[in-house]
């Protein structure tokens, strides 16, 4: 499974940031791991500079093999809610694709 993590100009995507999220990721989304070849993952901040609730977007490409891709979207106050939020989401979107199956 390929990561790819894009960021606005707002929000500072930085190694550490990189690392924790494709970490997350796998970990979280690793019983899918044969039917995923790849997850991108774009954050933006809607408000730019200023303050806002829920201004921390994250959108989720999840591409399949031989299936049609799942996006997700999700907004929080930080960019770690909603990562984990968007996360749930395709975790969701995909046990109804693939069944509860997989789950151990």
């Amino acid at each position: 499974m390929t990561i790819q993590i894009n960021t606005d100009k707002n929000i500072e995507g930085n190694e550490r940031l990189e690392s924790y999220l494709k970490s997350l990721i796998e970990d979280e989304l690793s019983r899918f791991n044969e039917d995923i070849t790849r997850v991108e993952v774009h954050l933006s901040d809607a408000n730019g500079g200023k303050s806002g609730q829920d201004d921390k977007e994250c959108t989720f490409e999840v591409r399949l093999k031989n299936r049609q891709p799942i996006a997700v979207s999700s907004s929080d106050k930080t960019v770690e809610g909603a990562v984990n939020d968007a996360i749930e989401k395709a975790k969701s979107s995909m046990d109804k694709i693939f069944g509860k199956l997989k789950q151990h």
